[in-house]
């Protein structure tokens, strides 16, 4: 039970960091375009955003700050059963429509009849993991993604590991000790990137612990950033922050790919972070970080079905390259409208239920 002094109501006392809430939005948008673009170029340096991927960092970093932000002073009052719930309210609706909406794209693909070298039981099997967040790489024809009906599901996998992580240990630990957690963390990333040779890693079965990695730096600086308060004020505000952080993504690939990618998730996005909870706000911009950061979640787990179809086309159809922008870019479109659409009259609504269930029960 959560009832109204301890449960969800709690949450609502404190302000939202609107520019970090808009700069999540235009991460996922960076996802979702690098997920478009590495079907067309295999190798990421000559895709213009070649280091898309390193918005998951950029989640994890800005998923600590919040995780620290919203509950660090109310972990007592609040409960483990009752936090456990909350978040289970919040991220889970949108995992199972993501797996759905990737099994209804794998069933129904028009490029594609991979479906048929698996049983139904596999399939059944395979649903019933991605819904409960099981890591199951075991779809050779997807790379042997962690969860190949909804590949993003993966971040969500170690996004489920961090909360459980944080109500149980990280929640009562002293700053002191988080420092030292957080150095080690970073000790640890740095071997990862070197011996990959990138921060690519995490998505597949034989990458699992690459995710780890990421995971346990980038939410432990969010984390240490809170609890310092190194919130850096100024007047950059939204626009500008999209910039800094979008140079992250756009940044060219070099051969040492595996250092630059490292000092953006160990210096950069910690600094973007911080610059994003100290900003000031142009009041004409507040409603636009308000549906980029409703939106973000939504297009990050909803996005990925269509994306398989796009690439069973593009490897089948081999479309000119002048041809591939009045795909692309109505795609993206479609898929941001979609993911609103999900928001309003699923994620949302289901959320709203769940929450007075709960309340009531």
């Amino acid at each position: 039970m959560i009832n109204k002094t301890t449960g969800t109501s709690v949450l609502r006392t404190k302000p939202h960091f609107d520019i970090l809430d808009g700069l999540r939005g235009i991460a996922a948008l960076a996802v979702v375009i690098f997920h478009f673009m590495e079907w067309i170029f295999s190798d990421y340096s000559q895709n213009f955003i070649g280091h898309g991927f390193l918005a998951v960092d950029f989640f994890f970093c800005l998923s600590g700050f919040v995780m620290g932000y919203a509950y660090d002073n109310r972990m007592q009052q609040l409960g483990l059963k009752n936090f456990f719930v909350v978040r289970l309210i919040r991220l889970q609706p949108l995992v199972i429509i993501g797996s759905a909406l990737g099994l209804i794209g794998f069933l129904l693909d028009p490029f594609s009849t991979a479906y048929l070298d698996y049983s139904a039981g596999k399939i059944l099997l395979l649903f019933i993991a991605s819904i409960m967040l099981i890591p199951m790489p075991s779809m050779p024809d997807r790379a042997f993604n962690l969860f190949g009906l909804n590949a993003p599901s993966w971040s969500l996998f170690w996004e489920y590991i961090a909360n459980i992580i944080y109500a149980f240990f990280l929640c009562r630990i002293k700053r002191n000790v988080l420092i030292i957690i957080t150095i080690i963390a970073g000790i640890l990333l740095s071997y990862v990137s070197y011996r990959s040779g990138n921060l690519l890693g995490g998505w597949s079965g034989g990458t699992f612990w690459d995710g780890g990695a990421r995971l346990a730096y980038s939410f432990s600086a969010g984390l240490l950033i809170c609890r310092s308060n190194w919130i850096i004020k100024n007047n950059i505000g939204f626009i500008g922050l999209t910039v800094l952080l979008s140079l992250a993504f756009l940044m060219p690939g070099t051969s040492f790919n595996w250092l630059t990618e490292l000092l953006v998730v160990l210096f950069y996005f910690p600094l973007i972070v911080s610059l994003g909870a100290g900003s000031a706000l142009n009041p004409k911009m507040k409603s636009i970080c308000i549906f980029s950061g409703n939106i973000s979640y939504p297009l990050y787990m909803t996005h990925y079905a269509a994306l398989w179809i796009f690439g069973n086309y593009y490897t089948t159809f081999k479309p000119p390259m002048e041809k591939l922008p009045y795909i692309i870019i109505p795609g993206v479109i479609f898929l941001v409208v979609f993911a609103w659409l999900v928001m309003k009259f699923y994620d949302m609504p289901v959320r709203k239920y769940l929450k007075k269930k709960v309340a009531g029960s």
